[in-house]
């Protein structure tokens, strides 16, 4: 069973449900990424998705956008982020940790050859935002043959045909959009949320992590009654764009608002 599963597994026999924080690797420099990355686990999340810096992120709202140029500025590289996983699992053996990134990247590096490198550096899932499910069969089985999980974005509007394709294709979670537009825009509308999810449940056992609006507490409490999971980015890396000139201030308040939200959630 991979770590994903794992993970997903205890949290349910447990009754709880999986906090999820995205950071982009490197951003504001590289050397503050991985203190950031214990520092969470210490503050109670339980999967780390790591974003693959990126020069042009169409899924991306304006915060995360800046944090990848921030990242690139530092010469931060599909095969440093690789770096950083390693060096992570060198004292953390039980976290999941999904690299999450566009194509691209991938593309130019190789997708055996990364697949390869992903299993070396001991990464658990593969979010490739813009790589449909269409055009994703024989980059999931390199993936599934070394035991990394491809996981696929689902929208507001992904059809049942679609969503039993992922549900084929994908393992470890399903990622719900649950706004249509980019990350950290817009105010969720739960009671669509909630009808959403009980559809996708007809189609897919996989758990469904959601995100792009979480913003505080509140509503990753909302959310993780109606998910298996609770994905927050835009507002951990405001965090850091508050603060570029104090970044132990930035780390304080990323721990804090990960701390109220896994408190929120098991309440």
């Amino acid at each position: 069973m991979s770590r994903l599963a794992a993970t997903f597994e205890a949290l349910s026999k447990a009754g709880r449900k999986a906090l999820i924080p995205f950071i982009t690797t490197g951003d504001p420099n590289p050397e503050f990424t991985l203190p950031l990355m214990h520092a969470m686990v210490e503050a109670g999340v339980d999967i780390i998705e790591l974003g693959i810096p990126f020069s042009d992120p169409m899924a991306d709202g304006p915060v995360i956008q800046r944090a990848s140029e921030r990242a690139l500025a530092h010469k931060m590289s599909l095969r440093r982020v690789l770096a950083l996983a390693t060096e992570f699992r060198k004292t953390n053996q039980h976290t999941p940790l999904v690299l999450m990134g566009y194509v691209n990247p991938i593309e130019i590096f190789g997708y055996e050859s990364f697949a390869d490198a992903a299993k070396l550096a001991d990464v658990d899932g593969i979010l490739t935002v813009d790589l449909p499910p269409e055009e994703a069969s024989e980059y999931g089985s390199l993936l599934k043959a070394r035991a990394i999980d491809p996981i696929f974005l689902l929208a507001p509007n992904s059809t049942d045909d679609r969503i039993k394709k992922m549900d084929v294709l994908g393992s470890g979670y399903l990622y719900y959009v649950s706004l249509k537009g980019v990350t950290g825009a817009g105010h969720l509308n739960i009671a669509d949320v909630e009808a959403k999810l009980q559809h996708i449940r007809a189609n897919t056992q996989l758990p469904v992590a959601i995100g792009f609006g979480v913003k505080d507490a509140a509503m990753s409490k909302t959310i993780a009654d109606i998910g298996d999971g609770v994905v927050v980015g835009s507002a951990l890396i405001s965090k850091i764009e508050a603060n570029l000139d104090d970044l132990d201030t930035a780390k304080r308040d990323i721990i804090a608002l990960l701390a109220a939200m896994r408190q929120a959630m098991d309440a």
